[in-house]
């Protein structure tokens, strides 16, 4: 093909406009030269499948940034993206097309090539860096620089560029292409200036022409047989609608499309091609995605930047200026006018310094630091992400083909008004509210799909069980999610259940099954609930793990209580959850036997869990009728013969090991536990025969039976001290276990009799963790007093061995309760041997409760436990009344009580209370 003077076509020579993908000075200099040459046809580097969609690029719905999504039919995993921006030449050349009514074509290998190609590379040698991107776009600049390729080595892929830069003396590719053509004026449009971006497009197709004789394909092993079919593209174009067409491609493409071939060859080089059937469709696409950094070959250092010069009319850099100015404003920092005129000058002065025509985006950011931000890099990077890269997201016209899920997303998204947006947001949803439930179980829906437009949160300042937090992030890949999720149903809610379901019976691990009912019940799934509930049934009766039942009943203790909230059934959740509980109880005691360290910390983390779960169930337990998966007799043992404390009435524990009876009943034989026996024996008895012969399964019952648990845990001397001192603590917290009786077991655990080793790990488990340790050890000198002494009296040999244990169970106190433990120990106060009788106080503290500054709080808690006036009157009212009953009392006159004086409360059985009685708390 030959080229005019001034670098036009010669006659029957097609214009070949050579740009840089996305690049806003190629994208004025296409419309320019369009204007200038009047093609008949235009041609597209890009998949000729898109020809029959293509026309929607002109619809009013259509904003880029968006992409030709390309997937393979059946397999919508196997997808590739050609994305487009509002500065991209071929969408200005597409726009053009349409807009005068010429005929567009896209000439590029098509996609069912493509995508066969792409699998076989990726069987060969595995997946690629770019999955997702076709080697449509590989031609753009790498970060790499060029090199010749080297005698008897590999071909290496060059940055054609990058060559460019350095022969024109610049060290940066970017910085050479702003300057050669960023900076290009906008114009008007006129004759003379669409010649001259003809003759700049001739000129930057010699230079590519000098590159691909030195370094012919340049790596790219794959753009011979593309250009083979551009070439009989063209032909087949210039045939059909006259001799005048346009092409808009990579620079790169250029001297191959002007070689002179036959069609026999170019047809030779697509013979034997794989194929696969391939579909195409308009995606919504962002600017983050068309960044370099997101991993896209093709991508710029700067989306937002570039669309900033292609749109802006003029005086581009006061306008972004201005822009920088308005987002800082935004976030709260101080920016006036009188720093837009400053910044706009250093850029230019910069500018001018740096031998550059215009300021570019280096000098722009520079002064944006030094001005704006006051040398700060923080603010600077929000401009960086927010303008310089930019959040646009794209937008596709309803005409356009989607897969019915896709339909189905779109009509929910805008009936709940959820907005897909490509800058990550937080939303707070109230589910008492239909619109905020519905947006809830759409978001769920979608993760069981693998579609994740949302990831919950952490509330942060919002504790309720109805209120949820949703970080919510359009990416354009969520379409090829949809796509693939297509396969499971028509509407969102009919492929979730159908996916769960499948998922149901495939997945063999307990905890698993759980994590899915929870997110099943979270989604208002109703359908699949039950097969989910069957799957969980069967296996958690076959499974007898101790572990995995306790790793398994967080989820459902969750899902029983939140699904409550959220107005779902959940009546056969919460007798599964119920039955699981009641098995660990049964096999926990046997479980804590004979465990290291690592197993020891394990398990402890488990019985966290299960305190955690047992509080959410307990009010789900009294509504369940029947009986749970281990029923228990009036005698204590369950119905498979086993006790409450996981010994069978043969004497040996669940696991197959023999009971240590003893262990259990050592401390009551030294005469001082007879306060802890009966404790547990109480909370077993909290517990009772069921009616009809099965359990108990009331909120109290549950809880006493866990209670029962974790006091046999307490005085089982063969098991490790973590388990021992981590259930003490619960039990403490839960006023099962007095002070008085907690002061006695840590004196036991920590007696001289007791290996170091050993009571350290206790105390790791009394007091460490998130168990709020240094707040129990600042407010109850006793406890103290203990630690401190059993730390003295630790011999040296063994104070460095339990060193690493104290000091990973200090360190996680707050530095307050730390250094209030300080004092405590600096002025000897719990080894100091204080009266009990003193009635010095702490520092900071009275010796006595204030009972005025105490009094003038109430009014703001009786607010926040919603105490209305009546009730508050009625209670001063009683408290009146009583009041003048002590007084009489005082002097021997007893006013006797009939059935209206009012009691506080009720003894058993309804009986008068004794005087005094009923005021006690």
């Amino acid at each position: 093909m030959r080229l005019r003077a001034g670098g036009g076509p010669g006659p029957g020579d097609p214009l070949l406009l050579g740009v840089r993908h996305h690049g806003p000075g190629s994208a004025r200099a296409v419309r320019r030269a369009l204007d200038a040459y009047r093609p008949s046809v235009v041609l597209i580097e890009g998949p000729p499948e898109a020809d029959a969609i293509v026309g929607l690029a002109g619809e009013e719905g259509m904003r880029p940034p968006v992409a030709l999504l390309a997937h393979v039919v059946g397999d919508p995993a196997r997808a590739a993206f050609w994305p487009l921006a509002g500065f991209s030449p071929e969408w200005v050349a597409i726009r053009w097309a349409l807009e005068h009514g010429v005929p567009l074509r896209f000439i590029d290998l098509p996609a069912a090539h493509s995508l066969a190609l792409g699998q076989e590379e990726e069987g060969a040698s595995g997946p690629g860096p770019l999955p997702g991107v076709p080697d449509a776009d590989a031609d753009a600049p790498s970060q790499g620089q060029a090199s010749g390729p080297e005698p008897g080595g590999e071909a290496v892929r060059i940055d054609p560029l990058a060559v460019l830069a350095e022969t024109a003396g610049y060290d940066d590719p970017e910085r050479w292409w702003e300057d050669a053509v960023e900076h290009r004026g906008s114009g008007s449009g006129g004759s003379d200036q669409g010649a001259d971006a003809i003759a700049a497009f001739a000129a930057l197709g010699e230079a590519m022409g000098v590159l691909r004789e030195a370094y012919g394909d340049g790596g790219y092993d794959r753009d011979p047989v593309r250009e083979a079919h551009m070439r009989l593209r063209l032909r087949e174009a210039q045939r059909a609608h006259g001799e005048r067409a346009a092409v808009v491609c990579g620079a790169w493409h250029v001297p191959a499309l002007r070689a002179a071939t036959t069609v026999a060859a170019d047809r030779a080089l697509l013979k034997g091609l794989p194929k696969v059937k391939a579909e195409l469709a308009w995606v919504p696409w962002t600017h983050h995605r068309l960044a370099r950094r997101s991993g896209y070959g093709a991508g710029i250092d700067s989306p937002g930047w570039y669309a900033h010069l292609f749109d802006a009319p003029d005086r581009p850099l006061e306008r972004w200026l201005t822009k920088v100015a308005r987002l800082l404003r935004d976030e709260g920092i101080g920016v006036s006018s009188a720093h837009v005129i400053e910044a706009v000058r250093l850029a230019e002065a910069l500018a001018a310094m740096r031998g550059r025509p215009l300021a570019g985006l280096a000098e722009t950011l520079d002064a944006v630091r030094a001005v704006m931000c006051e040398g700060s890099g923080v603010p600077l990077a929000l401009v960086e992400d927010r303008l310089v890269v930019g959040d646009v997201l794209g937008e596709v016209p309803e005409s356009a083909p989607a897969v019915p899920l896709q339909r189905d997303l779109e009509r929910q998204r805008r009936s709940l008004r959820l907005k897909p947006e490509a800058l990550e947001r937080e939303l707070q949803l109230d589910l008492r509210k239909d619109t905020d439930a519905g947006r809830s179980r759409l978001l769920h829906r979608l993760r069981l799909l693998d579609i994740p437009w949302g990831e919950p949160a952490v509330s942060r300042g919002a504790t309720g069980t109805f209120r949820e937090t949703w970080r919510l992030r359009w990416e354009p890949e969520l379409a090829v999610r949809v796509a693939e999720a297509a396969v499971w149903g028509t509407t969102v809610r009919g492929a979730a259940a159908a996916k769960t379901e499948s998922e149901a019976a495939s997945t063999t691990a307990l905890a698993g099954l759980t994590a899915l009912a929870e997110r099943c019940l979270l989604a208002g799934l109703d359908e699949a609930l039950p097969v989910v509930m069957r799957a969980l049934a069967d296996r958690a009766a076959l499974d007898s793990d101790v572990g995995h039942l306790a790793q398994a009943l967080p989820a459902l203790a969750r899902a029983v209580r939140y699904g409550d909230v959220r107005g779902t059934e959940g009546a056969a959740l919460a007798e599964v959850a119920v039955g699981l509980a009641e098995r660990i109880f049964v096999g926990l005691p046997g479980a804590c036997a004979g465990l290291d360290a690592d197993g020891a910390t394990e398990l402890r983390g488990h019985v966290d869990a299960v305190h955690r779960a047992v509080g959410l169930l307990a009010p789900a337990a009294e509504a369940v009728d029947g009986g749970a998966s281990v029923s228990a007799t009036s005698d204590g043992t369950t119905s498979d013969g086993t006790t409450s404390d996981g010994t069978t009435s043969d004497g040996t524990t669940s696991d197959g090991g023999a009971s240590d009876s003893g262990a259990s009943d050592s401390a009551t034989s030294d005469g001082g536990s007879s306060d802890s026996a009966n404790a547990a024996a109480a909370a077993d008895h909290a517990v009772g025969p069921a009616k009809d012969g099965g359990p108990g399964l009331n909120g109290d019952s549950l809880r006493s039976r866990w209670a029962g648990t974790l006091s046999r845990l307490v005085h089982r001397d063969d098991l490790p001290g973590l388990i021992r001192g981590r259930a003490a603590r619960l039990l403490l917290d839960d006023g099962v276990l007095g002070e008085d009786e907690a002061g006695r077991v840590m004196g036991l655990a920590l007696s001289p009799a007791v290996p170091p080793g050993e009571a350290a790990s206790w105390v790791e488990g009394f007091l460490g963790g998130e168990a709020g340790g240094g707040t129990l050890l600042v407010h109850d000198e006793r406890l103290l007093a203990l630690v401190d002494g059993w730390l003295a009296a630790i011999p040296e040999a063994g104070f460095t061995d339990v060193l690493p244990l104290l000091r990973r169970t200090f360190s996680a106190y707050e530095p307050g309760a730390r250094r209030a433990i300080g004092e405590l120990v600096a002025r000897g106060g719990p080894a100091g041997g204080r009266p009990e009788h003193a009635t010095e106080a702490l520092p900071g503290f009275g010796p006595d409760v204030d009972e005025g500054r105490a009094a003038a709080v109430l009014p703001t808690l009786e607010l926040l436990l919603g105490r209305d006036r009546e009730e508050r009157r009625d209670l001063e009212n009683r408290r009146d009344q009583r009041d003048q009953r002590d007084r009489e009392d005082e002097r021997g006159q007893v006013t006797p009580r009939g059935p209206a004086a009012p009691r506080d409360r009720v003894t058993p059985g309804d009986q008068p209370a004794p005087p005094h009685q009923e005021d006690q708390p």
